[in-house]
């Protein structure tokens, strides 16, 4: 019968992060309307990188309050573009390119503040790379020529800054039917960094897709991750869901349809369901301030996990206990961990005695073990009726005290 196999300690680390920060900060940062910018608008590359270069200082650039608000946020890794399609370079590229940071006012190597400022606080530097370059003629004109130079490039990321905690390439859907070479590319990946994740994004159009032997995780691009059926499969590939906060992954002053705290909560409890990794974008600010909103909305689901078990809520994991609707449960040690949707009721509800939508009442849950007969809500300590109906548990879910709604409710149930 075919098992399921055991991931390797990288991948177990991983999964263990389980929820990062994704930071788009580039030249395009300066024009504020996203970092795809200058292929949407046309730009021509005299016109873009020299002029753009020169005003970029990066002055309000600090690393160590980014992973510090991470932390707060109950993050665990950052995810930074190294270089984005633009072929702007955060880090000095040791002669490989002009168009990198050390060639501008600011004069510094980002990337070597940015994991000194993770380091200290407790955070994993993982380096966002990409593998399309508009400004780069040989991408065009020779791609094994620019695929060299794309190893190159990779190879001063892996040498010159200690140890990584991934890689996340992006681009291959650019050329679908080309020959990227990524054995050669990950192979240096492998002889430099051999305990850092490899990630190759597949795009939105092919979520979960996966590719080559090498990667460590499957990607989700603004979609929902469903449990994975590792069963047979040769090795064991985490995953993880990428989302970001407007409709721009680089900062856009003009795009104001923000998610709310309560969306992050809801996916990123959609992503421990299945096991997945969350990791959640912000824009940086032209010179690499984080934006208020963004910062506020961080520190608000930082609130709600600080409530609902901090550290140990990223320790659960999926156990086939499933809920109605929304509602799941996720094994932590003897422990299961009910996440409990929908218990919202208005104040006109409160005052008509009308008719709610699923509100406080019976949930049920089947999955469970026998012998589970306790639970109480994480948020207050309340202890809840439990009764078994058949093949189901039944919890009588409470509402929220006048003043409370953390979203969705968690509950823990023991023997």
């Amino acid at each position: 019968m075919p098992s399921v196999p055991t991931p390797t300690p990288r991948v177990a680390a991983f999964e263990r992060l389980s929820y990062g920060l994704f930071l788009h900060f580039g030249l395009y940062s300066q024009l504020g309307r996203g970092e795809w910018v200058q292929h949407a608008e046309k730009i021509a590359t005299e016109d873009y990188l020299p002029s753009l270069m020169a005003t970029f200082t990066a002055e309000d650039f600090d690393a160590r309050a980014w992973a510090k608000l991470a932390r707060r946020a109950g993050m665990r890794y950052i995810t930074l573009t190294t270089r984005h399609h633009e072929g702007f370079s955060l880090y000095d590229t040791r002669g490989l390119s002009r168009w990198d940071v050390t060639h501008t006012p600011c004069g510094r190597d980002l990337i070597a503040e940015f994991v000194d400022g993770c380091r200290a606080e407790g955070i994993r530097p993982h380096f966002y790379h990409t593998t399309l370059d508009w400004n780069e003629p040989r991408f065009k004109s020779d791609f094994p020529a620019y695929l060299a130079y794309l190893r190159e490039s990779v190879e001063v990321l892996c040498r010159h800054y200690g140890e990584v905690g991934g890689f996340w390439f992006d681009g291959n859907w650019s050329k679908k039917d080309a020959d990227w070479e990524e054995d050669a590319l990950y192979a240096v990946i492998r002889k430099h960094q051999p305990n850092a994740i490899i990630v190759n994004n597949t795009g939105i159009e092919e979520p979960g897709r996966l590719g080559n032997p090498e990667i460590d995780a499957v990607t989700f691009e603004r979609g929902r991750p469903e449990p994975m059926d590792r069963t047979g499969h040769p090795r064991y590939v985490a995953a993880e869901m990428c989302h970001t906060l407007n409709y721009h992954w680089g900062t856009a002053a003009r795009d104001l349809n923000y998610l709310s705290p309560a969306h992050v909560i809801e996916e990123l409890c959609a992503c421990r369901r299945a096991g997945a990794n969350f990791l959640l974008n912000v824009g940086p600010l032209a010179q690499g301030g984080i934006p208020e909103y963004e910062g506020a909305l961080l520190r608000k689901v930082g609130d709600w996990l600080e409530v609902h078990g901090g550290e140990a809520f990223f320790e659960a994991k999926p156990c086939g206990v499933q809920g109605e609707g929304s509602d799941f449960g996720l094994r932590l040690g003897e422990e299961i961990l009910l996440f409990v949707h929908d218990l919202t009721a208005t104040a006109a509800t409160y005052a008509s005695g009308g008719p709610r939508c699923q509100g406080p009442g019976p949930r049920r849950f089947t999955g469970v073990p026998g012998g589970y007969r306790e639970a109480r809500w994480l948020d207050s300590g309340e202890a809840l009726a439990v009764r078994r109906e058949g093949e189901a548990v039944v919890v009588e879910a409470t509402g929220y005290p006048y003043g409370t709604n953390t979203v969705v409710r968690l509950a823990k149930l023991t023997r």
